[in-house]
């Protein structure tokens, strides 16, 4: 048993680590709007356009890295998609037309997500601790995606201020490649086969017959809406209120910053407590907190404890939804299936980047986007209130394998 947990915490210090350089470089993408517009003269929708296609192809990518990474061992899933996150990078780096910056920041470093993120890598944690306790393991490893977006953000405006925005993005290539030599960590081997093996096709079978995986992909759309439409507009949000430029920064390191106690409690909580009725619940307090936010009157201070609220609240989502998939169909095809869940989550990453620039640059503000956000917040909660965690009838079975 002390192996066992020796090697289950190699394998999560090396998920850690690769979550907090791959999310904790694109956590800081907003950053580059501001500096890449002006000096090529771009409205704001250009760059948010490539960073909205950026989450519908990291989206769309997702399933097929996750069904890779289930039937292969996802080590080589994560290498390829290291390897493509930093060759996306150092091109943006070179990018100077909107063409070029869509293939870059949008296409290769989708791609790459998609082997170095959550669905993927939360599948390597699932499938390496004790079902008790997944849910913890979850919350740990995705804490470090959240410390990686507190540490990068302030180190990221560093090199732009210093080496200008194109040097910034080569420099953050060359971070990223040290991905592929942490694959060696994650020891991932694909699930020994126990009786009858589901085929892929009947694994999405038996998640597309039952609802509760619908309404856990819906109600992570509106996740994914919130958190890149916040990620990418309120740094220049902030600025349109006459803010200094550094408070949006400062804002969304906070984020980062309690998203690591967010996400911790969440996986924490989600072993003890009904992980949809915790979703429920933290979709109801985004929508207060947002209410919140935009009634008071916008200070430096109230932008702050925006940041703090919403970074309790940030990627909570994320270990109690791929939680409760894995109790709902088990670990076996749990990158695959996490990755569409995951797609829907994207779609909505999609929506809120692309529609915040789009009805900024026709209407001059953003507030049609956050009263959507708002409404999404509401339904969200609704659909994941009904949602049951009761494993389904091919778990229940004795002969039955994860």
């Amino acid at each position: 048993m002390t192996s066992v947990w020796r090697t289950s915490g190699w394998i999560l210090l090396g998920a850690a680590l690769i979550l907090a350089l791959s999310l904790g470089v694109r956590h800081g993408f907003g950053l580059f709007l501001a500096p890449m517009s002006a000096e090529f003269g771009w409205g704001r929708g250009v760059f948010a356009f490539a960073i909205a296609l950026q989450n519908l192809v990291w989206g769309l990518a997702q399933p097929f890295a996750g069904a890779l990474a289930d039937r292969l061992g996802a080590a080589r899933v994560v290498a390829i998609g290291g390897v493509l996150y930093a060759c996306g990078l150092v091109l943006m780096g070179l990018s100077d037309s909107p063409v070029s910056l869509s293939l870059s920041a949008g296409l290769l470093i989708g791609i790459g997500l998609s082997g170095t993120s959550f669905s993927v890598i939360l599948g390597v944690v699932g499938r390496a601790v004790p079902a008790e306790k997944r849910s913890m393991a979850m919350g740990i490893a995705s804490a470090a995606g959240s410390f990686g977006q507190f540490a990068m953000l302030p180190g990221t405006l560093g090199l732009i201020n210093w080496l200008g925005w194109s040097l910034a993005l080569l420099v953050l290539g060359l971070m990223v490649a040290f991905i592929v030599p942490l694959v060696g960590m994650l020891r991932d081997r694909p699930l020994p086969v126990q009786g009858h093996e589901q085929t892929l096709g009947e694994a999405l079978r038996e998640a597309c017959s039952h609802s509760g995986f619908w309404l856990l992909a819906l109600g992570f759309f509106v996740c994914g809406f919130q958190v890149v439409f916040i990620g990418v507009h309120l740094p220049a949000y902030l600025v349109d209120q006459h803010l200094p430029a550094t408070i949006g920064t400062t804002v969304l390191a906070l984020v980062g910053l309690f998203n690591i106690v967010g996400t911790y409690t969440a996986g924490w909580l989600g072993g003890r407590m009904s992980k949809p009725r915790l979703l429920t619940a933290l979709y109801l307090l985004r929508a207060v907190v947002i209410v919140l936010f935009l009634w008071a009157p916008i200070t430096q201070f109230s932008a702050y404890l925006f940041g703090i609220a919403m970074g309790l609240l940030w990627l909570s989502t994320v270990p109690l939804t791929n939680g409760t998939v894995a109790t709902l169909f088990g670990v076996r095809n749990l990158s695959m299936l996490g990755g569409i869940v995951f797609l829907f989550h994207q779609l909505g990453a999609f929506l809120g980047g692309w529609l915040g620039g789009v009805v900024y640059d026709r209407t001059g503000n953003y507030d049609l986007v956050w009263q959507i956000s708002i409404l999404l917040s509401l339904l969200a909660a609704a659909l994941n209130w009904p949602v049951r965690e009761r494993p389904v009838a091919r778990l229940q079975a004795p002969a039955g394998a994860l």
